[in-house]
């Protein structure tokens, strides 16, 4: 009897832990849905904008000048942008800067408007955990409960963002740690990204339309080419996290005053778009994607262009997101590399899609899920196998600096990260109730 009364006890809190995550997932959905929404829609009128307005590019320069000043005088904190969360996420200290939100919202339409390119992740990501942050420090949660909160956050803003509601869950599960996924946090990520996804629907936001695939033959052979189509998206991830790496830090040596350094960014790509004579790798190019995503024939200049103007872009402090050009330098790289292997163009486009981010952001499982949501369940194989072998060999860094790495890729015997030594993180137990009375 006292074991059945101790197992009803234990099936008592389970139920209230549950519930309670539930409803605090909900919450995180709603805002991130609505932000995502907003973003979204800010965005495309600022893409319209620029298009059936030219001129607008040619002061790419004063709006870098204008973001880098916003972000050097008032920014604070909010300017390391999703490494800062990353990093409260492992080590929380003062919580989310309440200006992240607003901050990145305007700097990111901006340089939109203007022809940087930039993605849009970073920012739906930093709304998302912004907003539900500022609300979270006023409830009775504890320091591990904030902590899930962010990670949830960063699901419902991915996922509501990319219309991905499984992606999206499980990437703030999986982003913050190389090699280990954060399952304390599975139930609120997941009901995030649902009603996240749900809300901007609802709103009647639309995402780009992306067809499916049809059935997917696979053998040997075919596993072989996608194992060597797979090393060569690692490796353009990989090259792709060092340049905008090494860009910032030559940008940061010579250039001490850090709002010049949008400036001559933007002055950068403007004589880009004059060497290359169109207007193609300026904003999101969503309609270069959209091409090898249709399988277009392309070159190897359109993906080299394109990961080009977003290293400069992002390498010299334009904020946005990375992940919107790697889809972009993912698709354009793997309709040109469907030709060279003999395979269907839109097949290996929507693999590149994919799996270019995963290598660049760690995040294998996750991008196969985006893979089965936007084409089909038909790629769920080639997509795997793709993704692990591009997140094997963009090797043990990431586009989020702050990411830790906990289980390295190859084992090298080398000790661990500097990250991994500030010590074992806490865990909420699931039995645990939502509130804690000493918080």
């Amino acid at each position: 009897m006292a074991r059945l009364a101790g197992g009803a006890h234990e099936g008592a809190n389970l139920m209230v832990w549950f519930v309670r995550w539930v409803v605090v997932g909900v919450g995180i959905g709603i805002v991130a849905g609505f932000s995502a929404a907003a973003l979204l829609a800010s965005l495309t009128w600022a893409t319209d904008t620029r298009i059936d307005h030219g001129w607008i590019v040619w002061f790419l320069p004063i709006a870098g000048l204008v973001t880098g000043c916003l972000y050097h005088y008032t920014g604070g904190r909010a300017a390391e942008g999703n490494n800062l969360i990353i990093d409260e996420i492992h080590e929380p200290r003062a919580g989310v800067p309440r200006r992240m939100a607003p901050l990145i919202f305007f700097s990111t339409f901006v340089t939109q408007l203007f022809g940087g390119s930039a993605g849009r992740e970073g920012t739906g990501i930093q709304l998302s955990v912004g907003l539900s942050d500022s609300i979270a420090r006023h409830l009775p949660l504890s320091r591990d409960q904030r902590r899930i909160v962010m990670i949830a956050a960063m699901s419902a803003g991915f996922g509501a963002l990319f219309g991905v509601p499984l992606a999206g869950a499980v990437f703030g599960l999986e982003v913050q740690s190389i090699g280990r996924v954060k399952y304390e946090a599975i139930v609120p990520a997941f009901v995030g990204s649902i009603v996240g996804d749900l809300v901007v629907r609802g709103l009647g936001v639309k995402h780009p339309a992306i067809a499916e695939l049809g059935t997917v033959h696979v053998d040997a052979v075919f596993l072989l080419k996608m194992v060597a189509i797979g090393v060569i998206f690692g490796l353009i991830s990989a090259l792709f996290i060092h340049a905008v790496r090494l860009l910032k830090q030559i940008a940061a040596r010579f250039i001490n005053w850090t709002p010049l350094r949008p400036f001559i960014g933007g002055a950068l790509v403007l004589a880009l778009m004059l060497i290359v004579g169109n207007r193609d790798y300026l904003g999101l190019s969503l309609p270069l994607a959209s091409s090898a995503l249709a399988g277009d024939h392309t070159s190897a200049s359109v993906f080299a262009l394109k990961l080009l103007f977003t290293v400069v872009t992002l390498g010299f402090g334009f904020y946005g997101g990375e992940v919107t050009p790697l889809f972009v330098i993912g698709s354009t790289l793997g309709a040109w590399l469907a030709t060279l292997f003999g395979l269907d163009i839109a097949l290996v486009a929507a693999l590149g899609y994919v799996a270019v981010f995963a290598g660049a952001a760690n995040v294998p499982i996750t991008c196969t899920l985006i893979a089965v949501e936007l084409f089909g369940g038909h790629v769920a194989v080639p997509a795997a196998v793709t993704c692990v072998v591009a997140y094997v060999f963009s090797t043990n860094h990431s586009i989020y600096s702050t990411q830790r790495l906990r289980v390295p890729k190859a084992d090298s015997g080398s000790d661990p990260s500097p990250a991994d030594r500030a010590g074992p993180e806490t865990t909420e137990s699931k039995t645990d109730p939502l509130t804690d009375p000493g918080a």
